[in-house]
């Protein structure tokens, strides 16, 4: 006990744990909406795409996120256009953006010498190095994010339960749509520094996978699922403070044993 608390006055994890917890929260509300919506692996596939992104900001050396954050919104804009209008299904148009990022991304490694450090961290990510300016970015784009979930909240639930009759009831839904998929595009990039390019997709999925266990209301999953979320990525951090082992990798099996926990919970709830 004297160890966690020891790990939380070093100011590297209070940045950690203040970035960490809100992209924790981000990934979780937009993770019940796309799981519901089958569109969990829209995560994996801005996430791949970001890795080419990310290695071209490394070759001209820029700050990753200066131009992650405006062409992964795009990708995810392609992702929905491509579903919709190109007779390509959505787990299709999924696939395709992730193939050519990665591509991309492997292309442009090698022009730059190789898998250098800075590209390793981002795709296994390093949370615990998150500067002061990256923690209070974190923060704001994650209040952005969370403030947009909340005043579309009804709007976002017509949508993910029945999208024909929404439309029917004026809802736009093709905005509602593409303003969906753009916060998980934010998310997924905010989320790359907590937990890397090849995991952040499990902070969508398995918070809103353990919530959805407990066969609760709309309401009380996201709630659920925000509560794991943040446990998961405190717990973690934490962890790997103690025991000196990746966050990121910590975080995911964390998230796993929880996922796991809850299954267990619910078979034995039905015997």
């Amino acid at each position: 006990m004297q160890l966690w608390l020891e790990a939380f006055q070093y100011g590297f994890v209070q940045r950690a744990l203040l970035a960490g917890s809100l992209v924790a929260v981000c990934c979780a509300c937009l993770g019940i909406f796309l799981v519901l919506r089958k569109l969990s692996l829209i995560g994996e596939g801005l996430a791949h795409f970001s890795f080419g992104v990310i290695g071209l900001a490394l070759l001209l050396n820029i700050y990753p996120m200066y131009i992650t954050v405006p062409l992964v919104l795009v990708a995810s804009l392609g992702i929905l256009y491509l579903s919709e209008h190109a007779n390509v299904f959505g787990d299709a148009a999924i696939g395709l953006v992730a193939a050519v990022g990665v591509a991309v991304g492997v292309v442009l490694a090698s022009k730059g010498g190789g898998f250098n450090v800075d590209l390793f961290s981002y795709l296994f990510g390093d949370i615990l190095a998150v500067t002061a300016l990256e923690a209070l970015s974190a923060a704001a784009l994650s209040l952005v994010v969370l403030a947009l979930v909340f005043l579309f909240y009804h709007e976002l639930f017509a949508v993910t339960f029945d999208e024909e009759y929404a439309r029917v009831m004026g809802i736009k839904t093709r905005r509602i749509n593409r303003l969906l998929v753009m916060l998980s595009a934010l998310t997924i990039v905010l989320g790359i520094k907590v937990v890397g390019i090849m995991l952040v997709s499990s902070l969508i999925i398995f918070p809103s996978l353990t919530a959805l266990q407990f066969q609760s209301g709309f309401r009380a999953a996201l709630f659920t699922a925000c509560t794991v979320a943040v446990f998961s990525v405190v717990a973690g951090i934490v962890a790997a403070f103690i025991l000196d082992v990746p966050a990121g990798a910590a975080i995911v099996l964390l998230n796993f044993l929880l996922f796991m926990l809850a299954m267990a919970w619910r078979a034995v709830r039905r015997a």
